[in-house]
């Protein structure tokens, strides 16, 4: 029979589970917790202290004192251990609408772009409306699986047959009404997305909700941010290689210039990408991004999953940021990334839940580590003994606290003055179960 086209309308998914106590108050004053991960503003990287107090004023942290050994008199105690919230450095809200529903194989086959068509399909059905009703359950959702901030690759600007809304930046309204409603901080990116393809002088038809070229993506972040609005934050983001156009390219150093915020793109993802890539420039798509873009510490690069040796070594040298969706890479069968090379060029690295199969922190981090345990066929691959991280799940967590920061755009985050005054709870079981040196193993991987 023919391929019955699916409703959209019918798969919407706006349900998720609580595993994990996030706390973000903007009244927050004064909590004394007996262990916390702190992180120094001149350390490299964080640890345990003991019996700390953290003073908050304004939803930002004013002063941090461990070894404060008994808890002042009225103030809240938290008798669990305290660790950062982490930021989900890549996320596009709708597609929670479908997650877990294209999951059934029709066909012969099955691979990232046959998902992309269904994915389109749901994209043409999100009302601002909807749009709202599903971010708010998701980000719930987040922040219940220990994120404590989140930053949105918006590229579902227009009304659903293509034209712009009154309101350029409805859309992106109904992101951060969501992100407050559920006590979420937002870093929303408005993409550039101009063309189907390398080749493609134009978008498909089923893409006309997504045209934006840089001009409308930088009237829409400022428009965010004249909003002021607290824990809202606004970047950049070209949605790739294959649909930003090379003149477009070319203006991004001008148009960013004096700009601290970040600005994220889609890279190296499948296969059939860095073929279309080498084809069309005759490099690879990491490779022509940094011999053509003058690249720095603003630039986040999604996925990058299919790399060189020489590539990594190139961002390397940029300050430029790496983002791993674990759980979306799987889902899309991407294929995994080379951990232990970029771990070993120090590239900042995050994750992020992209798709939205899976809203847990420590579970995307657990399948960063699980994958390359498969690839590789050995055990604890993030861990480092030499450079002091014997344990996996610390090493990740803690690379996730300030690379997380950078992706987002924010001066500071986790435990440290300055940062938002967002915090996580860890469960007494975990500390009945084992020493304080496994913690965030068991957080992580028990």
């Amino acid at each position: 029979e023919p391929r019955r086209r699916r409703d959209p309308k019918r798969h919407v998914n706006v349900t998720s589970s609580a595993n994990v106590t996030i706390h973000a108050n903007a009244n927050a004053k004064t909590i004394w917790c007996r262990a916390a991960w702190l992180h120094d503003a001149q350390a490299s990287r964080g640890g345990w202290r003991e019996h700390v107090l953290l003073e908050a004023d304004g939803g930002r942290w004013t002063r941090i004192t461990p070894d404060v050994i008994d808890a002042p008199r009225g103030i809240a105690r938290i008798d669990t251990p305290v660790v950062p919230a982490l930021i989900d450095a890549h996320s596009h809200a709708f597609q929670r609408a479908f997650a877990g529903l294209a999951e059934r194989r029709e066909g012969d086959h099955d691979d990232f772009w046959s998902w992309r068509d269904r994915m389109y399909d749901v994209a043409l059905s999100i009302t601002p409306e909807r749009m709202r009703v599903i971010a708010t359950a998701l980000y719930h959702g987040l922040r219940e699986g220990g994120y404590g901030h989140v930053c949105e690759f918006h590229y579902l600007h227009h009304d659903i047959d293509g034209r712009p809304y009154a309101d350029p930046i409805e859309m992106a309204r109904a992101l951060i009404d969501a992100a407050q409603a559920a006590g979420i901080g937002i870093t929303l990116l408005p993409v550039v997305y101009e063309r189907a393809g390398f080749n493609a002088p134009t978008l498909r038809d089923d893409q006309r909700r997504f045209a934006a070229d840089l001009d409308f993506a930088l009237r829409a972040r400022d428009a965010v941010r004249a909003l002021r609005l607290p824990q809202v934050h606004a970047g950049l983001a070209l949605h790739s290689l294959r649909a930003v156009k090379p003149e477009t390219l070319a203006r991004i150093d001008e148009a960013i210039r004096g700009d601290a915020g970040p600005i994220h793109i889609h890279v190296a993802e499948q296969t059939a990408e860095v073929e279309d890539c080498v084809a069309s420039t005759g490099q690879r798509p990491i490779q022509w991004l940094t011999h053509h873009v003058p690249m720095d510490a603003r630039w986040q690069l999604v996925h990058a999953t299919h790399t060189t040796p020489e590539e990594i070594t190139a961002v390397q040298a940029t300050g430029a940021g790496l983002v791993i969706c674990p759980s979306t890479e799987a889902n899309l069968g991407d294929g995994l990334c080379d951990l232990p090379a970029w771990l070993s060029a120090k590239v900042p690295i995050t994750i992020g839940s992209d798709s939205n199969v899976c809203l847990n922190a420590s579970e995307e981090l657990r399948w960063l580590e699980y994958g390359q345990r498969l690839k590789l066929r050995q055990r604890n691959i993030a861990a480092a003994p030499d450079q002091g991280w014997p344990s996996s799940g610390e090493r990740l967590f803690d690379l996730c606290v300030p690379s997380g920061a950078q992706a987002a755009g924010l001066e500071a985050w986790g435990l440290r003055v300055g940062a938002p005054a967002v915090w996580r709870e860890l469960s007494h079981e975990i500390t009945a179960r084992g020493p304080q040196q496994s913690w965030l193993d068991l957080a992580i991987f028990g």
